[in-house]
């Protein structure tokens, strides 16, 4: 996750993740274990179908803090 925390282009949450997928331009999805399930597998299949690589992190809160954020985030991605 260390590489999020020092990307310089990145996305942070769900419809910003979405695009950059839709886009192709996610290089790798960030995706946290405690999200719900109605946002981890739209994110799964989307990656899955792109063929972008999805690394797990353990909560929302952690992955916000690595985004650069205040707030709890249950998606992000480093984009092109």
């Amino acid at each position: 996750m260390q590489r999020l925390v020092n990307a310089k282009r990145k996305t942070v949450g769900m419809k910003q993740t979405t695009k950059a997928l839709e886009r192709g331009q996610a290089r790798i999805v960030f995706l946290a274990k405690d999200a719900d399930e109605k946002v981890r597998r739209p994110v799964m299949e989307m990656c899955r179908v792109h063929g972008v690589p999805l690394e797990e992190v353990e909560t929302m809160r952690e992955l916000g803090k690595a985004g650069g954020i205040q707030v709890p985030a249950a998606v992000a991605a480093i984009i092109e």
